[in-house]
């Protein structure tokens, strides 16, 4: 499950942040793309184990699903994959 070290890289990020700027961290706020590969309830699951024992116990990840956009020169359109 990669999503537990993705999670990690995510709670040092914003504890280093956090640390730099000298506020507290309530949520992170995470785009999440439908390519990405990255399951987003596994994610998520990790995101809290990953913040045990630290500054950010207690914080919530907030994730933004990110559609695949796609553009057509035969139309000079852009469409949502998956949209009709």
């Amino acid at each position: 499950m990669h999503e537990l070290s993705i999670a990690m890289g995510i709670v040092d990020a914003a504890m280093d942040e956090a640390r730099q700027r000298g506020v507290h961290v309530s949520a992170v706020h995470l785009r999440l793309g439908a390519l990405s590969g990255v399951v987003k309830d596994a994610l998520m699951f990790s995101y809290e184990v990953a913040c045990q024992d630290t500054p950010l116990a207690g914080s919530r990840l907030i994730v933004e699903d990110v559609p695949v956009v796609v553009f057509c020169p035969r139309c000079d359109d852009t469409r949502v994959l998956g949209s009709v």
